[in-house]
C-alpha cells in the first residue's frame, strides 16, 4: 500500500511539473503528459502499470463527460445539432467502415475484426483537442461542434464496439436488429439522463448545503452512466443529456455558495483526472513493448500506419460533404450559411484519439465462449495505442501551426471582441434593471435614507467598474484601476496578517476577512477585459 501511494505521489509531481513545462514551452499539456508517461515507464525500478479498462469506462469517463456537458450551452448545442450528429454518429460509423474495408483488403483482417478495430479508433477524444483548440482563439462555433462531437461520439463507438464483439463471439449479426437497438438505446438514454438531471437538481435544492450539494453533483454522472451501461447501453448519451439539462436549468436551482465552491471543486477534479489519464496512458507503452517481443514488429508498424492514414483521410472525406451538402437545401442554407472552407479543414484536422480507445481495446475478452483465444487481440491493442500516440503527438502538436496557416484565429478574435462588447452591454442592462428594482423598493417600502444611499453607492461602484468600450484607451484605464485595486487588496492582507501576529484578532476573524478579499480579487479577474491582439 505504501509503495502504491508513493507511486501516486510521483504521478502527482509529474503532473505538476509537466504542466509548468508545457506552459513555458507553449506545448499542449496532453502531449507532454503522454510522452512523460512513456519516459517514466522505462525508468528502472518503476512499476509496470496496466490501465484497467473498467477504471476508464466506469470511473473516469462519467465525470469528464458530465462536467463538459454542464459547461456547454444547451442553446448552442441545439443550434449545432446537425453537424454534431453528422460527426458523432455518421463520421464514427463511416470511419469504422473505412478501417474495416482497408484492413480487410490490404492486410487480410477478417471483416468482424476490422470493424471492431474501426469502432475502437473511430471516435476522437474530447479532452486533448479541446484543450489545445481553446488556447488558439478559434471561433466559438468550431469549439462547440468539436466539443459536442467529443461528448457524443463515444456513445456511437461503444455501441458499435459491443455489436462487433457480440458478432465475433457469437458468429451472428443482424443489421436491422442492431439498427433498432441503436435507436432504442439513444431514445431511452436521453429520457433517462434528463430524468436524472431533474432529480439531481431537486435533491440538491432540497439539501441547501454546499458540501452536500457538491457531493450529490459528484454522484450524478455515475448514476446517469452506470445504470444504462449495466442494462446494455453506452451510458454516454444519458450522461450528456443529464449534463445539458443541468446546464440549462441549474442557474435557478443552485445557490451562489454551491456554485462558487463547485466550480473550484470540479476544476480540480477534471484537471487531476485528465492529467492522470494521459500519464497512465503513456505508461502502457512499456506493457505493450513487453508483449510486442512475441509479435512481428513489421506487422504492427504496417497495421498502425495503415489505420492512422485511413482514419485521418476518412475524417476529411466525411467532414467536407457533411458541411456543405446539407446546405444544398434552401431552408438550411438560409438559416445557416456555409462556413469558410478553413473552418471545415480545422474540424477535419482535429481528430486526436484518446484513452477511451485504449480502454476499449484493453476491455476485449481474452477468449471466445468456446475457449479459443480472442482473434487478433494483441494486434488491436498495439494499433490502438499507436494511433493514439501518432494522432496526439502529430495532429495535436501541429494544430497551432495549421490554425495560423489558415488564419482561422482572426475570425475568433473578432468574435471575442464582439462577445465582450455584448457582455458589457448585458452587465449595464442588468444594473439598470437592478436600479429600477431599487426605485420600486424605495416607493413600496419604508427604507431609511442610509440604506438607500448605501445601495445606490454599491450600484454606482459596479457601474463605474465597467469600461465604456474595448478601445485601447478605455482598456488602459480599466486595467490600471484593476491593478491598483489588487495592490490595495494586498495592502489589506498584510495589515490583517499583522493584526493576527500581534494577537489583536483571532484566526477565525482573519479567515472571514480573507474570504471577502479572496472573492473580491477573484471578481477582478472575472471582470477583466483583456486587450485582444489585432
Amino acid at each position: 500500500m505504501e509503495a502504491k501511494f508513493q507511486f501516486f505521489l510521483i504521478l502527482l509531481a509529474a503532473l505538476a511539473g509537466v504542466a509548468l513545462l508545457a506552459r513555458r514551452v507553449n506545448v499542449a499539456p496532453a502531449v507532454l503528459l503522454l510522452l512523460s508517461g512513456i519516459t517514466l515507464a522505462f525508468i528502472p525500478g518503476m512499476p509496470l502499470v496496466e490501465l484497467p479498462p473498467e477504471l476508464v469506462l466506469l470511473v473516469v469517463l462519467p465525470p469528464l463527460i458530465y462536467s463538459a456537458s454542464v459547461a456547454m450551452s444547451w442553446r448552442e448545442f441545439r443550434f449545432n445539432l446537425r453537424p454534431i450528429i453528422l460527426l458523432s454518429v455518421g463520421c464514427v460509423i463511416f470511419t469504422a467502415g473505412a478501417v474495416a474495408v482497408a484492413t480487410h483488403y490490404l492486410i487480410g483482417l477478417p471483416w468482424g475484426i476490422g470493424f471492431l478495430l474501426g469502432a475502437i479508433v473511430a471516435p476522437p477524444d474530447v479532452v486533448a483537442p479541446l484543450a489545445i483548440a481553446r488556447k488558439l482563439g478559434l471561433p466559438r462555433r468550431i469549439l462547440v461542434v468539436l466539443e459536442g462531437e467529443g461528448l457524443a461520439n463515444d456513445a456511437t463507438a461503444l455501441i458499435l464496439y459491443r455489436f462487433a464483439v457480440a458478432a465475433i463471439t457469437t458468429g451472428a449479426f443482424s443489421l436491422p436488429a442492431a439498427s433498432g437497438s441503436f435507436v432504442a438505446i439513444v431514445v431511452c438514454e436521453i429520457l433517462f439522463g434528463a430524468a436524472i438531471g431533474w432529480l439531481s437538481l431537486r435533491a440538491r435544492h432540497y439539501a441547501r448545503d454546499p458540501q452536500i450539494e457538491i457531493t450529490l453533483s459528484l454522484l450524478t454522472p455515475y448514476l446517469a452512466y452506470w445504470i444504462p451501461q449495466h442494462l446494455g447501453g453506452s451510458g454516454v448519451i444519458a450522461t450528456v443529456a443529464c449534463g445539458l439539462y443541468i446546464s440549462w436549468n441549474g442557474p435557478l436551482w443552485i445557490s451562489a455558495a454551491t456554485r462558487l465552491q463547485g466550480i473550484f471543486f470540479w476544476d480540480l477534479v477534471v484537471y487531476l483526472i485528465e492529467g492522470m489519464l494521459f500519464l497512465t496512458t503513456g505508461f502502457q507503452m512499456r506493457l505493450l513493448y513487453e508483449k510486442s517481443k512475441a509479435f512481428p514488429l513489421d506487422q504492427i508498424l504496417i497495421a498502425t500506419a495503415l489505420v492512422t492514414v485511413v482514419i485521418v483521410l476518412a475524417r476529411f472525406a466525411w467532414v467536407y460533404p457533411a458541411t456543405y451538402w446539407p446546405r444544398l437545401i434552401k431552408r438550411i442554407r438560409i438559416r445557416d450559411p456555409s462556413p469558410p472552407w478553413q473552418w471545415a479543414f480545422v474540424i477535419a484536422f482535429t481528430g486526436v484519439r484518446g484513452a477511451v480507445s485504449l480502454a476499449a481495446a484493453l476491455a476485449l475478452p481474452f477468449a471466445l465462449p468456446g475457449g479459443e483465444s480472442f482473434p487478433y487481440r494483441d494486434l488491436i491493442l498495439f494499433v490502438s495505442f499507436g494511433v493514439i500516440l501518432i494522432t496526439l503527438v502529430g495532429l495535436g502538436s501541429t494544430l497551432p501551426l495549421v490554425v495560423r496557416w489558415l488564419g482561422v484565429a482572426e475570425a475568433g478574435r473578432d468574435e471575442h471582441i464582439a462577445e465582450h462588447e455584448q457582455e458589457i452591454a448585458a452587465r449595464r442592462e442588468a444594473l439598470g434593471v437592478a436600479l429600477e428594482s431599487l426605485d420600486a423598493m424605495t416607493d413600496d417600502r419604508e427604507l431609511s435614507d442610509e440604506v438607500v444611499k448605501l445601495l445606490r453607492a454599491r450600484h454606482e461602484i459596479r457601474a463605474n467598474q465597467l469600461p465604456d468600450s474595448l478601445d485601447p484607451d478605455a482598456h488602459d484605464v480599466t486595467a490600471e484601476g484593476t491593478a491598483l485595486t489588487r495592490e490595495l487588496i494586498g495592502a489589506e492582507r498584510k495589515f490583517i496578517h499583522a493584526l493576527l501576529r500581534d494577537g489583536k484578532i483571532t484566526d477565525e476573524t482573519r479567515r472571514r476577512i480573507e474570504r471577502d478579499l479572496d472573492l473580491e480579487e477573484a471578481s477582478l479577474a472575472n471582470r477583466e477585459y483583456r486587450k485582444v491582439p489585432l
